[in-house]
């Protein structure tokens, strides 16, 4: 058994639980990106020191893999490249299925290990008419992390235990206490864990080694209101920081970054009952078919919406909500949840979708 360990509490309360459950247990801490010593980080040098410090308490195997090639390619690439092409990514969701889970499963089947664990508060059960593996809401809604889960395939999904998902996140505290009273008392992450400061344009603009062009603010009919700062400082439905004055409340509707234009609104155009969504993965059902409901959410913060759904092309579904949503964000995630089950999702495209005409 291997156990991604973060160096916090979840991480180090799943090690604990399964070792008591008398799995023989390999704690792994996934180098992925060691710039920065602050606490909260994945895979960063303070993250090792404190994973290191709970394997020897619990008298456990550790090691430490260098994925940090394999997280700069599929995570730190995509985070940029995404915010370059005006959407707003959700890096973590790009992270667990191409790296934690690819990447620990390859190690796991290296060393010959039958399965791998994580701290996640979610739990994975069979769901009962179709037998598929599927992600359910943990027993705390506050801590509940099936949105950022919904990527991982049933292979994944079949080969991974999530001893936490029943657990009240005090609860976990609790029990950590039987580690290490410094790791029970450990802050959650609360940022990005490669850009520890929240400031994701300065970091973007480091890395490229560039400054992004100002180009116009625009109304939704095209007419020019003012200049912008560069795309990557922007996303849909923002307010402040748009550094201009419009004698009205105005807000982010769009970003076109082919004419390297900032699209604002008034707050009742942001919003809508439709959205698209690519790449899908399904998990709990088999396949999306016109007419099935669902309660979905568009993004981590948001109470899940009643919507019915249909395939309008090979891979784009189309999720019809009954009550408008706000600010639909390209890049972030749809979410479907069949009940308890995550029945599946995908990135979303927008609030309009034209199908491709071969010539």
């Amino acid at each position: 058994m291997i156990v991604g360990m973060s160096g916090g509490v979840d991480s180090s309360t799943a090690a604990y639980l399964l070792k008591q459950q008398g799995y023989e247990v390999l704690g792994v801490t996934m180098g992925m990106w060691q710039e920065h010593e602050e606490e909260g980080g994945c895979g960063n040098m303070a993250a090792v020191k404190d994973a290191s410090r709970v394997a020897e308490k619990l008298g456990i195997a550790y090691e430490v893999l260098d994925f940090r090639k394999t997280f700069r390619e599929n995570v730190v690439e995509y985070f940029m490249d995404s915010y370059e092409k005006g959407l707003t990514p959700n890096p973590c969701i790009v992270c667990n299925r191409r790296v934690k889970w690819e990447a620990l499963q390859e190690y796991a089947d290296k060393v010959g290990a039958d399965y791998i664990a994580t701290g996640h508060y979610a739990r994975i059960e069979k769901h009962p008419k179709t037998g598929r593996y599927a992600i359910c809401a943990s027993a705390t809604e506050t801590k509940d992390q099936t949105y950022a889960l919904y990527r991982l395939t049933q292979q994944q999904l079949a080969k991974t235990l999530m001893p936490i998902g029943d657990y009240e996140k005090q609860e976990v505290r609790e029990i950590a206490k039987n580690i290490d009273d410094f790791i029970a008392k450990k802050c959650d992450s609360q940022d990005i864990c490669f850009i520890p400061d929240g400031d994701y344009t300065k970091f973007i603009q480091q890395q490229r080694a560039t400054v992004y062009p100002s180009g116009n603010f625009v109304d939704m009919q095209g007419n020019v209101l003012g200049k912008h700062k560069g795309l990557v400082h922007y996303t849909v439905g923002q307010r402040k920081g748009l550094g201009i004055a419009f004698g009205k409340p105005m807000y982010v509707f769009g970003l076109d970054a082919e004419k390297n234009e900032v699209i604002l609104c008034e707050n009742e155009a942001l919003f809508s009952h439709i959205v698209y969504a690519t790449e899908i993965n399904c998990m709990a059902i088999p396949k999306f078919e016109e007419g099935m409901r669902f309660q979905a959410k568009i993004r981590y913060s948001n109470k899940p919406a009643w919507c019915s759904v249909r395939m309008v092309d090979d891979d784009v579904l189309e999720c019809t909500f009954d009550e408008p949503q706000r600010a639909i964000t390209p890049g972030q995630a749809l979410v479907l949840y069949d009940g308890q089950y995550v029945a599946g999702g995908g990135t979303i495209l927008g609030t309009t979708y034209h199908k491709a005409v071969e010539k």
